[in-house]
């Protein structure tokens, strides 16, 4: 980048971001401390799993488990959650055409209907 005189890189570029406040991360953090929730947020929860998830993942990633899954969610939990619905509430979803998503967290999940409109 060819730098221009007596100007700063910082002064050239301007943050999309909202300058400092309290992020939704903090916000949720404090409210499951106060409730005595357990915390899924970012860097959470804090502490340890058991044994037998930790033996769960070893023996998947041992048998090459360790892609990211598809954008749809893998097919076989598709499948298993599409037919848990249906025998719980009598529901029929079609895995195929995407009645069914299995995302990898709440902002991926509440953005992709956005991105259908």
């Amino acid at each position: 980048m060819t730098k221009i005189p007596n100007v700063s890189y910082t002064q050239l570029l301007q943050s999309k971001l909202p300058a400092g406040g309290v992020t939704i991360f903090s916000v949720m953090s404090r409210l499951a401390e106060d409730v005595g929730a357990i915390n899924l947020g970012q860097g959470f929860p804090d502490f340890n799993c058991s044994p037998q998830l930790i033996d769960a993942v070893e023996r998947h990633m041992r048998e090459g488990h360790n892609q990211y899954a598809p954008m749809l969610g893998v097919y076989a939990l598709r499948e298993a959650l599409a037919r848990k619905i249906e025998l719980l509430y009598g529901r029929q979803y079609d895995r195929d055409v995407c009645d069914v998503r299995c995302n990898r967290g709440f902002v991926q999940h509440a953005y992709r209907p956005r991105q259908t409109r």
